[in-house]
């Protein structure tokens, strides 16, 4: 068994559900240390951190990830307990096998490989890991950036180790993600009898127009980098539970995935006016998870594919599709920042999986990446 999958065993074996680390980043920072990385555990609120950095030179080149992992819903229903990192046909299994803790593992073992090959290479290399990564995420990557901008510690490369990758290992590269802004709406009426509607102000009828004049926005037809913004009602609720009751209330939940052709401001002016339109009175709270950002074809990104194309033989596809990552606090830093890691088809799921081999040669891709920047580029 190899060095990645015996450290991806070991990691996923570790139970992490967000926010916690189940004493991942601890077993990392041991084995990190002994390679001359300088660790600091950051821990706020609830929310433990890693920041570990070799080297004091830039340019700086960062492998961020996180060792949290979401619930494993029932265990019962896994074909193997889903902290006990099985083995079988040639796959791995485990919650965070795929998202992200066998990437964390190619990370570490592709650097342990370059450091023994170039012990006074230059620029540096650093870890950025949290454990709020699938939670809330305000006082995980967020609160470290602001920790390292405080001391003017900035980023030129991160390499975020999502698993990115659609059908074959390396064929998809994310160099940017779409903003995430979500809306809680409370459409206000007047509860009362069905029987008297005349006595009453129903709001899901209120509602009803406003709601298909809202799905019906054309936002934008997004750009070269970005596909259009879209919005999504992801919760509905109204009611008392029985059926002579008009609801006093309609609760609506609904989010956009934005491009660079929105800003956020924009999205709640354009919401907020077409409410104020069809008469509705309500209350409307606002929560901004991310910016879009992208890093477009430079030097970060055309080492990545070329690393994939000589290791896989895969030419990889640049997208920014998908949902958020912790790259959107990296990324406003001015650091070049782009995500690369295994099949995503199992994350989030009943076993959860990966490639054994998939994992040894994504390390061998890392340390492909290593080698064209820090001694290529910087060297």
């Amino acid at each position: 068994m190899s060095d990645t999958i015996t450290l991806a065993r070991d990691l996923i074996s570790r139970p992490s559900v967000t926010p916690e680390d189940g004493g991942c980043q601890r077993l990392l920072a041991q084995r990190l240390t002994t390679l001359g990385f300088a660790c600091e555990h950051l821990r706020f609120g609830e929310v433990d951190n890693l920041w570990a950095r070799r080297g004091t030179h830039q340019p700086l080149f960062v492998f961020a990830g996180h060792t949290d992992v979401v619930p494993t819903g029932p265990a019962e229903r896994w074909s193997t307990p889903p902290f006990a990192a099985t083995i079988r046909d040639g796959r791995l299994y485990g919650r965070g096998a795929a998202d992200m803790k066998g990437s964390i593992a190619a990370m570490v073992t592709a650097c342990e490989r370059f450091i023994a090959a170039h012990p006074d290479h230059p620029g540096s290399i650093a870890f950025l890991l949290t454990s709020d990564e699938e939670g809330p995420s305000v006082d995980g990557t967020v609160k470290v950036i602001e920790k390292l901008c405080a001391r003017n510690e900035y980023i030129d490369w991160c390499l975020v180790g999502e698993p990115t990758s659609a059908k074959t290992l390396g064929d998809v590269i994310k160099n940017g993600r779409r903003g995430s802004l979500s809306g809680s709406l409370v459409i206000h009426g007047r509860q009362g009898h069905v029987a008297y509607p005349h006595l009453a102000n129903n709001p899901v009828h209120a509602f009803a127009p406003a709601m298909q004049a809202l799905c019906a926005i054309e936002w934008d037809r997004g750009n070269d980098y970005f596909p259009p913004t879209t919005f999504q009602i992801s919760n509905i609720h109204a009611g008392t539970g029985v059926g002579n009751v008009i609801p006093g209330e309609l609760q609506v939940e609904f989010n956009f995935r934005f491009s660079t052709e929105q800003t956020p401001e924009d999205l709640q002016g354009w919401v907020q006016s077409l409410l104020d339109q069809h008469g509705l009175r309500y209350t409307l709270d606002w929560t901004l998870s991310g910016h879009p950002f992208l890093t477009p074809r430079g030097l970060l990104v055309s080492a990545a594919s070329a690393a994939i194309l000589e290791v896989t033989g895969t030419t990889a596809e640049l997208s920014t599709s998908g949902g958020t990552s912790d790259g959107r606090f990296i990324a406003p830093t001015g650091a070049q920042v782009l995500e690369l890691g295994p099949v995503n088809a199992t994350i989030h799921q009943i076993d959860e999986c990966v490639g054994v081999a998939e994992l040894d040669i994504l390390s061998q891709i890392y340390e492909r990446l290593l080698e064209k920047l820090l001694l290529t580029q910087a060297g």
